[in-house]
């Protein structure tokens, strides 16, 4: 049986608060330049405890979790098809074409110039709100891996 002191579990509520702020932060400002020693700062915390606290919380680092909201909304700019996926790679906040395009591909599971040519045609017609549910990313790896073919 583990015993818990009271300030114990009130400092575990306030620290998963401010992870709350951070997450909510990312998820608003996932464009702007941001890095894990920002964000930490931002909540009168070191860049070690928020990358440990973040990860048991939300089961990804800071960094995981931004580059997953990055490339949800590149997923939205290229089904819209007016930019090209530099275009796309800068407004969402990455500063690197080839960091973008092999996070890209390793959440989508295709490249983002691929992406492109496809999500056009495959959610033609179909409600923004919905089109976002259905090409949603991968995140902490939940697609189920292939199970081994035997022969």
């Amino acid at each position: 049986m583990q015993v818990t002191s009271r300030p114990a579990a009130a400092q575990h509520l306030r620290d998963l608060a401010l992870l709350r702020r951070v997450r909510d932060r990312i998820d608003r400002e996932y464009a702007q330049p941001l890095d894990v020693e920002a964000l930490a700062r931002g909540v009168n915390m070191s860049a070690g405890h928020l990358s440990r606290q973040f990860r048991l919380a939300y089961g990804e680092s800071p960094y995981a979790y931004l580059m997953t909201r990055r490339i949800e909304r590149a997923m939205a700019l290229l089904r819209r098809g007016d930019l090209g996926v530099t275009e796309v790679c800068f407004a969402v906040g990455c500063s690197s074409l080839g960091t973008f395009s092999s996070r890209f591909t390793e959440l989508v599971g295709v490249p983002p110039s691929v992406y492109r040519r496809q999500a056009a045609h495959a959610t033609a017609g179909m409600p923004s709100c919905v089109a976002k549910q259905v090409t949603r990313p991968i995140r902490n790896r939940e697609a189920p891996a292939p199970a081994p073919h035997l022969t």
